[in-house]
């Protein structure tokens, strides 16, 4: 049995199920080897567009998940969505054919690369290791959560495996969930009962219906409102108490809300730039708790009063188990002093607070003059519109730019499934192969890509690998025939723009090339072929070519500047 054969088999036993990529001569054989073995492979347009699928199937389905690329070129053309997943520390492993040769034209510092972008590195280096090397690579992803390349050079490729090599007991690797110390929770319960005015912001460490019921449960404890970053949207969906997502995006009332916090505590969240806005969330004697798994992440955004090291889960049911404790030793205490024992304080929880929430902390519940015209539709019309339309159950990939908040805030989700938000690097182009990526993690929802115009015609080519799928996907491209953050970034001052809008595209008619069935939308009654989409066999998907008001930034865009 060759290298590349053995190791195929090796991954896929090692649960790698899912494979995403753009097969040349050097990834060839053991791509076939995982298919063999059982795996799933789905070809991609271009790499760049392979990575992303593979970092938004791996972030929703919970699993780790693989790229493979051709050496050289295959490799650099998936960078960005390598950057991405690694910035965002998605368990994906990276399978790259190497040349070794410097005069190759196909050479390239592998290694260097993948470490400039935050991912780590490793190589299969000979045939008696090639199995153990690549279970560690495995290993690596799935227990450190990196974003791992393997380098498998092709001249050891071919080599034949030893038959006891390759006969290795393979067993897929789980994360264990980290223990924290029991003095961090005793002062973590000291700081929870003092307060009187406690914000819970969970972020992608504690995306699991464990760690959401957790802490729900000490949030309610407490009186704690409850929040979320961006990657972590939905997880408190249907609570009366969440305030939705902290940060730029949030609402006139969360951030309020938020401001007003005597104590935040970050659950698996890194309270970085755009979470807290820049620091502007957070009172001048606001207590900052931060509980992570990674001791290297507390702090790591800005400083903390308390830093707690481990799994969001486990802490907040530590925390909980603490107060029990403390509440019953005191209330021993009061018995024998003759005293009435007291109850925990309401909190933040008041019905005066509750009805604002109700009321008022979905954007789409915030009054707006509506701006549309015959010609152009308001985005946030377009977005409550299709909130409306489409069914609850869905999974919605977002692209970059100025557009972004209208799909990722007014478009509901169902849950923390609900939104996959590749934004740690920012780059346009990624938000289509999100969407195809959620949409092989979660069968079970109508997958949306909410895209901009540059951003659709980035990755246009993988319109034809939703097509190829069979995937019933909505996608909605929010079309101002322009980079909207650069306009609405530099237009203010006067500058030149002719480099940042271009003339006006007929995106539906690009999607009915690729086999799309696509309306144009100028007003809200245009939207009636959606309705009448979602009614039919949805045998093919739809594309939503959605002409949008270009008149002014969204009101996100300022705070996002204020971090270049």
């Amino acid at each position: 049995m060759k290298v590349a054969e053995a190791v195929g088999r090796a991954l896929h036993a090692a649960g790698v199920g899912q494979v995403f990529g753009v097969v040349g001569s050097g990834n060839f054989h053991l791509t076939n080897a995982m298919v063999a073995a059982g795996s799933r492979f789905v070809a991609a347009r271009h790499e760049g567009g392979a990575a992303t699928m593979a970092d938004a199937y791996a972030r929703m389905s919970g699993t780790v998940a693989a790229l493979s690329v051709h050496q050289g070129p295959g490799l650099t053309n998936a960078m960005t969505g390598i950057a991405e997943a690694a910035k965002s520390r998605t368990p994906l492993l990276v399978l790259a054919a190497e040349v070794t040769e410097p005069r190759s034209n196909f050479y390239v510092d592998q290694d260097a690369l993948a470490r400039s972008v935050g991912a780590v590195t490793a190589r299969v280096t000979s045939a008696e290791d090639a199995v153990t090397e690549a279970l560690d690579a495995v290993w690596r992803a799935v227990c450190e959560r990196r974003t791992v390349l393997l380098n498998l050079p092709l001249g050891v490729q071919v080599l034949d495996v030893p038959d006891d090599a390759s006969a290795l007991t393979v067993v897929p690797p789980e994360r264990a969930s980290l223990e924290p110390e029991f003095a961090a929770v005793e002062a973590l319960a000291r700081v929870l009962e003092k307060s009187r005015r406690p914000v819970f912001v969970a972020g992608r460490g504690a995306r699991s219906p464990g760690a959401r019921d957790a802490l729900a449960a000490l949030a309610e404890r407490h009186g704690a409102l409850l929040a979320t970053s961006a990657v972590a949207r939905g997880l408190f969906h249907g609570d009366p108490w969440s305030l939705d997502v902290s940060g730029g995006f949030a609402s006139p009332l969360a951030a309020e809300l938020i401001q007003e916090a005597d104590l935040i505590v970050g659950w698996g969240c890194a309270l970085n730039m755009w979470t807290m806005r820049h620091g502007r969330l957070i009172g001048a004697d606001t207590t900052v708790v931060q509980v992570d798994d990674d001791a290297s992440a507390l702090g790591a955004h800005r400083e903390v009063h308390l830093g707690v090291t481990g799994d969001v889960e486990l802490t907040a049911r530590r925390a909980l188990e603490t107060d029990d404790a403390n509440r019953q030793s005191q209330q021993g205490k009061q018995a024998r002093q003759g005293q009435q024992s007291q109850d925990a304080g309401q909190g933040f929880r008041t019905a005066d607070t509750g009805e604002a929430i109700a009321a008022r902390v979905r954007w789409r519940d915030v009054p707006y003059e509506d701006t549309s015209t015959r010609e152009r539709i308001d985005p946030r019309t377009l977005s409550i519109a299709l909130d409306d339309i489409l069914p609850a159950e869905r999974v919605i990939g977002v692209d970059s730019g100025n557009f972004m908040g209208y799909p990722s805030m007014y478009l509901s989700v169902p849950d923390e499934n609900g939104l996959c938000f590749t934004q740690a690097f920012q780059s346009v182009g990624l938000g289509l192969a999100t969407a195809i990526g959620a949409a092989l993690a979660r069968p079970d929802r109508l997958p949306v890509a909410a895209l901009g115009d540059g951003g659709a015609m980035m990755g246009a080519a993988e319109l034809d690998t939703v097509r190829r799928l069979g995937l019933p996907m909505v996608v909605v491209v929010y079309n101002d025939d322009a980079y909207g953050a650069e306009v609405h970034h530099f237009g203010p001052d006067g500058h030149p723009l002719e480099t940042v809008e271009f003339p006006p595209t007929d995106i539906a008619a690009v999607a009915r090339g690729y086999g799309f069935e696509a309306v144009t939308v100028h007003t809200r009654a245009d939207l009636k072929a959606v309705e009448d989409w979602l009614a039919g066999p949805r045998s093919a998907p739809l594309l939503i070519d959605a002409k949008v008001v270009a008149d002014r930034g969204a009101w996100w865009l300022e705070e996002a500047f204020r971090g270049h």
